[in-house]
């Protein structure tokens, strides 16, 4: 091993090549993950920033932007379980919003209770923020829509049309951005009005339970779903099931999420090559040096094994390299509003799935090893 280290260190300017392909694997893995994970979440925006146990929705409901109306009559069935807190309706679906200067655009309608101990606003709305969202015809939207390209709004105080109710924006949120469209904040009363065609009267597109104990969830969903089988009128899931349910679907049935994940599996396969490759030219490069230790009577076994050593030492320093710059490279992200989560978990499995990537490229390179045949090439 020290071997390899000296080996490393004398011939720096051979594999260098080497280590920074490593290094540019393991930014291209981590990179498309994280941004893949960043916007896959902003799917499941609406239930991971609700502090509900227990969704209600229509039967298989693949996704919280896909809800269909059930009837409100459908809460007694729940509501008088002992282990239920609370039950509250939610409103959510899609809407034709109409700019100042006549321009639409489409949008994502969300109404709630506003009181504190609502379980539908999403965190970042404030007391003050729910307050002005008392007011009738009041809504709520994302600062990054403030443009003509966006909703065509300027500042907060300005008016527009929702299904052609006018309305006005009175607050604004940062960060809640969607793939489908911009996320409408607004109280229960407002979105039913905004929403009375495809929402009728009487129907809610999601009901949200808050339980005593919530570690109760998952069984509690469990038997009512069990109960209900037949009727196949509702789907009672936990936040986490729904939350996951709602991603997979954008990822694994949704043209964008199937172009994202092959372009992900592309930037792996990428820099599988170019590592594959750059690390047989450094492995082919030092064909002489393993001549003249085979030449020398060193097993070709250990000469095999020193090579793989060289390709972990290669790794490990082109992991090192890359992290710094895959915070950068997501620090100057955020800069331009794109969210790219780097979880300490996502960057263990790039660290893993590189080192193994150019473990395999060693074994590749072992090809000229093997084919080393030392008085040819001592000649």
């Amino acid at each position: 091993m020290n071997y390899s280290l000296a080996t490393l260190w004398h011939e720096r300017p051979r594999f260098l090549p080497g280590i920074m392909a490593v290094a540019f694997s393991a930014v291209l893995i981590a990179l498309q993950c994280g941004l893949l994970l960043g916007l896959f979440k902003i799917t499941s925006i609406p239930v991971d920033n609700s502090s509900a146990d227990i969704w209600v929705g229509s039967n298989q409901v693949l996704s919280v932007d896909l809800g269909r109306p059930i009837q409100l009559s459908m809460m007694s069935r729940i509501a008088g379980d002992p282990r239920v807190a609370k039950i509250e309706p939610y409103y959510q679906a899609f809407a034709s919003w109409i700019k100042p200067d006549g321009g639409s655009a489409l949008v994502i309608v969300i109404g709630s209770e506003l009181d504190d101990g609502n379980m539908g606003c999403v965190k970042e709305l404030s007391p003050q923020m729910r307050d002005a969202l008392t007011e009738p015809n009041s809504v709520i939207v994302d600062r990054a829509e403030f443009s003509e390209k966006g909703l065509g709004i300027k500042r907060v105080g300005e008016y527009a049309e929702i299904n052609k109710v006018r309305v006005r924006v009175v607050g604004e949120t940062k960060g809640l951005k969607s793939l489908a469209g911009p996320y409408v904040f607004c109280s229960r009363d407002t979105a039913k009005l905004l929403l009375r065609n495809m929402t009728p009267r009487d129907t809610a597109t999601y009901f949200l339970i808050r339980l005593h104990n919530p570690a109760d969830a998952k069984a509690f969903s469990e038997e009512f779903n069990t109960k209900y089988e037949k009727r196949r009128d509702m789907d009672v899931m936990t936040s986490e099931t729904f939350s996951t349910r709602s991603r997979l679907h954008w990822l694994l049935k949704t043209k964008a999420g199937i172009a994202l994940g092959y372009t992900a599996l592309l930037g792996l396969l990428v820099g599988a090559v170019v590592t594959s490759q750059t690390l047989y030219a450094a492995t082919a490069a030092s064909s002489k040096e393993y001549a003249i230790l085979l030449a020398m009577g060193i097993p070709r076994r250990k000469v095999t094994a020193t090579v793989l050593v060289q390709t972990f030492w290669v790794g490990l320093f082109g992991i090192i390299l890359a992290y710094p710059l895959v915070h950068a490279l997501a620090g100057l992200g955020r800069l331009a509003s794109v969210q790219i989560p780097l979880p300490i978990e996502l960057l263990i499995i790039a660290a893993v799935v590189t080192l193994v990537m150019s473990m395999l490229a060693g074994l590749v390179a072992l090809r000229s090893v093997r084919k080393i045949e030392p008085m040819n090439l001592l000649r």
